[in-house]
């Protein structure tokens, strides 16, 4: 086993998967979450998980290109093209190592290959699922389980109930080394993580590098698919670091979670078994609005649901949580035939009852939801950020591929592509002993000053509410700046609290609780989409502008925008080792 040590931060597909594959390839791995393992959206995944296989187990006529133009469409321009091509032509070796790793998907009982659903914008059958339903649970509960017999057998420390704080960084050698520029600065390398501990105890961890792994913010919203742990910790863990954000204006609404009942999500799939749409007078309303009706992106249908309240209903505003639209499957059932719904997607088919519906004969109230965020930790095609040392993968990362919208289903293989080839990049440097070298993707990041600090005083609640009143699925410029001003009026002069020591070096590093970091990281990331929301005056994909409303063939090429903090100070391991050392209260004690 390699000496190299890589932190892995988060449990989802693309965290779990790349702990695997870096373990190994011989290096130390420490997998790090704030919850259990199993706490993650790729746990709460339905649909499946999309990939051109063979030509003997695709769907007839489909191709890796219609795959790759699919997702170009979906994304409205905005997709950066060689990412989606390492995506769609490397999917299917991906689904090979998740087999290989215990994953088995659902087979066709007459061919016996892997079947193959239908989801919307896509033009072939390609979904692979698992479970019927729960496609997401049984890849984790196999990649979790694969983890679990590695660190058994000494190949991976797993850390669970640890909340990472803070990414840490060493000063190294000049770039000069490297290329030659005897000018060039010190850069800052990330060298380890501070972190909560399960018992609430700051503790810091060394590394040589780190890879983000943490998952979404849909805590942002009111509304919202994502389980309780997903507050954008990551995202502020890097820009605090310094390291690039990208496209932080595109969030993705799912347009069919259940109204009631904690918004659960009703899967697209369902919608490519043949279920519709329908607003409370019955009317099947989507073929108005889209060539593709039901099946159109994601963005479309969303935002198609708020206009048609907006027009239909007698509710004031589409907001309103009363407004609604409905989805029938009950012609599923019926051309399908009697307990086809329950066999083919029996996890809706639990929850739904639980909650009082039938949905055999029974329509199911909608609403759209926060589901998937496109923007992030801006990285290159490997998995590297504009910070030595910082790789990041999964939904926490901008890698270029869902550009404007997602393709449906192509979030789950994102993490298995990128982070697969982050660890390759991760550990090709250590092998070749450039492991202090990580080359910057080529970016060209704008300063964006005034965000918040790194302490809150607006409630959860409060946030929610006004990112979803502010910056939903419809946004406009007065609302945007509304929140802007809002989130400015709690922002600290100063980025990091002064400490009793007046160690500005030792200051970001006091204990503090989890839920106020996670709250401290939701009003940060929150004030980055929005500043990126009001930069962009026109309208793309996910991000919808009533006031400035063109649609995507007026922005048909990649446009991506790069932000960086122009504060970020990064703390040594040095600083921090010396806090560490000292003996802590518990935070718990001291509230």
């Amino acid at each position: 086993m390699s000496n190299s040590h890589l932190i892995v931060v988060g449990s989802g597909i693309a965290g779990l998967y790349g702990a695997l594959l870096a373990a190994e390839s011989g290096m130390r791995v420490t997998l790090m979450t704030k919850g259990a393992l199993a706490q993650s959206n790729t746990h709460h995944a339905q649909g499946g998980i999309c990939a051109v296989l063979g030509p003997q187990d695709a769907a007839p006529g489909d191709t890796v290109e219609a795959h790759i133009a699919d997702t170009l469409t979906a994304g409205a321009g905005q997709c950066d093209p060689a990412a989606v091509r390492v995506l769609c032509t490397e999917a299917a070796s991906d689904i090979a190592a998740l087999e290989r790793f215990g994953v088995a998907f659902d087979r066709d009982t007459a061919s016996g290959k892997r079947a193959l659903g239908l989801e919307g914008a896509h033009s072939a059958a390609r979904i692979l699922h698992a479970g019927g339903d729960a496609t997401g649970a049984v890849i984790a509960d196999g990649l979790i389980a694969a983890v679990r017999d590695a660190a058994e057998l000494g190949l991976i420390t797993v850390m669970e109930g640890c909340f990472v704080t803070e990414l840490l960084a060493s000063a190294v050698a000049s770039d000069s080394q490297f290329t030659g520029d005897a000018g060039a600065p010190p850069r800052a390398s990330i060298a380890g993580v501070a972190y909560l501990d399960s018992r609430g105890e700051r503790q810091m961890l060394a590394a040589d590098a780190v890879l983000l792994a943490s998952g979404g913010a849909g805590q942002l919203f009111e509304f919202t698919t994502n389980p309780a742990v997903a507050t954008g910790d990551g995202v502020a863990l890097a820009w605090r670091a310094g390291a690039a954000v990208g496209d932080m204006e595109y969030f993705q609404f799912h347009p069919t979670a259940l109204a009631v009942g904690g918004n659960f999500l009703i899967s697209e799939a369902v919608r490519g078994a043949g279920a519709v749409l329908r607003d409370a007078a019955g009317d099947r309303f989507m073929p108005r609005y889209h060539r593709d009706g039901d099946l159109a992106p994601r963005d479309v249908v969303s935002r198609s649901i708020a206009a048609h309240l907006a027009a239909t209903s007698a509710v004031a505003d589409s907001a309103d949580s009363a407004a609604c639209v409905y989805l029938d499957a009950t012609g599923v059932e019926t051309s399908h035939g009697a307990g086809y719904l329950a066999k083919r997607f029996p996890t809706i088919d639990a929850v739904t009852a639980a909650l009082g519906f039938d949905w055999t004969s029974e329509w199911l109230p909608m609403t759209p939801a926060a589901h998937y965020w496109m923007g992030g930790v801006a990285t290159d095609l490997h998995g590297r950020t504009t910070v030595p040392g910082l790789f990041a993968a999964g939904e926490v990362a901008c890698t270029g591929v869902h550009g404007a919208n997602r393709l449906a289903s192509n979030s789950l293989l994102e993490g298995l592509v990128f982070s697969r080839r982050a660890v390759r990049a991760f550990v090709d440097a250590v092998t070749s002993g450039e492991s202090a070298h990580w080359p910057e993707p080529d970016l060209s990041p704008r300063s964006l000053p005034g965000v918040p600090g790194t302490q809150s005083s607006m409630s959860r609640q409060a946030l929610r509410h006004l990112m979803g009143t502010s910056a939903g699925v419809v946004r406009d410029a007065a609302g945007l700046q509304m929140a802007a001003e809002a989130l400015a009026g709690h922002q600290l002069k100063s980025e990091r609290p002064a400490s009793s020591t007046q160690d500005a070096g030792v200051s970001a590093f006091q204990p503090i609780r989890q839920q106020d970091a996670e709250d401290q990281n939701l009003e940060l990331v929150a004030s980055l989409l929005v500043h990126a929301a009001l930069a962009r005056e026109n309208s793309v994909g996910a991000h919808f502008r009533r006031d400035c409303p063109q649609g995507p063939a007026a922005a048909d090429a990649r446009e991506s925008r790069f932000w960086i903090n122009p504060n970020a100070e990064p703390q040594s391991m040095a600083t921090v080792s010396s806090v560490a050392a000292a003996p802590t209260q518990r935070e718990s004690e001291k509230v």
